[in-house]
């Protein structure tokens, strides 16, 4: 299950799994209290590259279990059955409302953190590992229909040779429907981080500043005709040093503007054009491991996304 950047694909891990190549932790022992054992859990995320959503959720979510237990006990005494009267608390007699997502969360939290301290030789049993992972059916996202991507595609070059023409809704369309790359992604993008050396090719990097999160930077396909796009943007546009000099709301709303010139009426958002993308991708029979690397995502995120991808894919029954 995604742990972030929900709607559509929340934070994320590391590029693989959560607890590999742990070593023991100076000081921590099956012994050492649930309250020091989730501080040397922080420790651990922050240090393998974690997102900051996924450390903020993961650490409420044990803080909520270290209240529930109550005297901060030694990790060892907790037990599966402890687990799940946990997670039934959560469910049935909390009082506090818990989503069908925040309980899938909050046990996937209960997973990795136990499965991190069995990895680092902390404890010989992992109490989390036989407590069963209730389905969880969220509603699938919307995706943009051939003929509708027709319709914005119609629009946006109509744009382009407008009496005022305007590039830059083609130009942005098309970047998010061919990389499928996230909001704060899109608005990262420098000039440099293009490459249009071989025109009929041209190619995006997706860079990142935050060292933590730099095993997400890829290398992207732009599509054909792209770089024709660019150049009248350039012209149109007064652009020093990124490609988007403007917040990201003035972007939603020229997506906004061509979904209603397109007749959409469910809108037209950085989310549809990303899950459009990697529909497209999926039908078009990339290999799935191509495709979680080309959305940026962890192995944790691409467990909850790839059946809603096939979901949307498959034929109608």
């Amino acid at each position: 299950m995604t742990i972030e950047q929900l709607p559509l694909f929340p934070g994320e891990t590391p590029q693989g799994e959560s607890g590999s190549h742990v070593a023991r932790r100076p000081g921590l022992t099956a012994e050492s209290s649930l309250g020091a054992t989730i501080e040397r859990f922080r420790e651990h995320m922050v240090q393998r590259g974690y997102a900051d959503n996924t450390v903020k959720s993961f650490l409420g979510d044990l803080r909520i279990l270290k209240r529930y237990l109550k005297g901060d006990p030694p990790i060892r005494q907790i037990s599966t059955h402890n687990l799940e009267s946990y997670m039934h608390w959560l469910q049935r007699e909390r009082g506090i409302p818990c989503s069908p997502k925040s309980y899938a969360r909050r046990l996937t939290t209960l997973k990795v953190f136990f499965a991190w301290l069995v990895e680092a030789r902390i404890l010989a049993f992992d109490p989390a590992a036989p407590v069963a992972h209730k389905p969880v059916q969220t509603p699938l996202p919307q995706v943009l229909y051939e003929q509708q991507i027709e319709q914005v595609l119609a629009v946006t070059r109509e744009l382009m040779v407008a009496e005022k023409p305007d590039p830059r809704p083609h130009l942005l369309v098309t970047l998010l429907l061919h990389t499928g790359i996230k909001k704060q992604e899109c608005m990262g993008i420098k000039l440099s981080h293009i490459d249009t050396s071989n025109p009929a090719e041209p190619v995006v990097y997706i860079r990142y500043t935050n060292l933590r999160l730099q095993h997400k930077e890829r290398r992207l396909r732009l599509p054909p005709g792209w770089v024709q796009a660019l150049a009248q943007y350039r012209r149109a546009y007064e652009l020093q040093e990124t490609l988007f000099p403007c917040t990201a709301r003035n972007l939603e709303y020229v997506l906004a503007d061509v979904a209603k010139q397109a007749g959409l009426t469910d809108g037209l958002s950085f989310e549809m054009l990303r899950w459009t993308c990697a529909v497209r991708d999926y039908q078009a029979r990339m290999d799935p491991e191509r495709l979680r690397r080309k959305l940026g995502l962890s192995m944790m995120s691409w467990r909850e996304t790839e059946p809603k991808i096939i979901r949307l894919a498959e034929p109608a029954l």
